[in-house]
């Protein structure tokens, strides 16, 4: 894959929870090649079987007794993970999270310059040599949510997925200008504003943009963050979209450029328990944070309380019920 194509994780596991019946015919009959082989666990827990303790918390027995699956979704660019988003699914009351992770976020690593491109979130998956369970661990240290499994997935997927649904319908808030003569092929962006359908390849330029090279063009004004707002309405979008198509077709289009330690007993579970799922079930949501210019570089500094609030909310717990609960803020420190 070039280098450089900045990729958007279209959200497959999204498109599994809201399609399930497509989903259902699919893993019976069809047997995509790229996700892990069936295992006849007539339990059919995503997360395994987890043995009975005593809690210290009570956020941590929430979790213990949740029905959610948590899910890392990574699209890559290289060997960086270029976005970053956790999606949390309630395999019980079918509602929805959406947490999207700035790629310039700071993750401290012991062994690098304390304020240098190693200490991004989106420099791990590259540089340790355990990929993707390294970032798995980030994510969850920067969060506090436990991570049940993680997808992985490619320009061509992506580019895949919008043309297996016909496109998505976008609002573009500006004209996105913006060109670079010495990629491999050039890039061109020129996309006007206002609604409208985008496809493959045009749907990754506008999933790319962030800011213009052009006199008289506009950017976002808050970068990266700006950026990130724009995919989770796509998300939205694309969802919305594939409620009415027939999801097998859907499905074999995008799997060929996934990977996944979901197994089919697994994703074949979702699809039975995310029957009734809408987006307005959904929710997404930033990482809380403040961008920051440090030695000339963009940071994003995570903010741990306010994502204590978040994972407290989304499993139903009373923050108060334990407020000395200090372990994601002290990770994101």
């Amino acid at each position: 894959m070039k280098q450089f194509i900045k990729v958007f994780i279209f959200s497959l596991l999204i498109f599994s929870f809201v399609l399930s019946t497509g989903i259902f015919a699919y893993v019976k009959f069809f047997s995509p090649q790229n996700i892990a082989e069936e295992e006849p666990d007539e339990d059919d827990q995503i997360a395994g079987e987890i043995e009975e303790t005593e809690f210290d918390t009570p956020l941590e027995k929430a979790i213990h007794e949740s029905k959610r699956i948590n899910v890392l979704l990574v699209g890559l660019e290289g060997t960086r993970s270029d976005t970053m988003m956790l999606a949390s699914f309630d395999r019980k009351t079918k509602d929805a999270n959406i947490i999207s992770i700035p790629r310039d976020t700071y993750y401290q690593r012991e062994g690098y310059s304390k304020y240098s491109e190693t200490q991004k979130i989106n420099a791990i998956y590259g540089m340790e040599e355990e990929g993707i369970e390294a970032l798995t661990e980030a994510v969850e240290n920067l969060t506090g949510l436990p991570i049940n499994n993680y997808v992985t997935i490619d320009y061509d997927g992506v580019r895949a997925a919008v043309d297996a649904i016909g496109g998505v319908e976008v609002d573009v808030p500006f004209h996105m200008r913006y060109t670079d003569p010495y990629d491999d092929p050039p890039l061109d962006i020129n996309i006007p504003a206002g609604k409208q359908i985008i496809y493959g390849d045009k749907a990754m330029e506008f999933l790319r943009f962030r800011k213009t090279n052009y006199e008289g063009y506009s950017g976002y004004i808050n970068g990266d963050l700006g950026r990130v707002e724009v995919q989770q309405k796509f998300i939205k979008s694309a969802i919305d979209k594939s409620l009415s198509l027939k999801l097998p077709s859907v499905i074999s289009a995008v799997y060929p450029y996934v990977k996944t330690d979901i197994t089919l007993t697994n994703l074949l579970g979702l699809g039975k328990d995310a029957i009734g799922f809408s987006t307005e079930n959904l929710e997404t949501t930033t990482l809380p944070g403040t961008d920051k210019m440090v030695s000339g570089l963009s940071f994003y500094f995570p903010d741990g309380e306010e994502m204590i609030k978040i994972v407290y909310d989304m499993y139903g717990v009373n923050l108060s019920a334990y407020a000395d609960d200090k372990r994601i803020a002290d990770a994101t420190e």
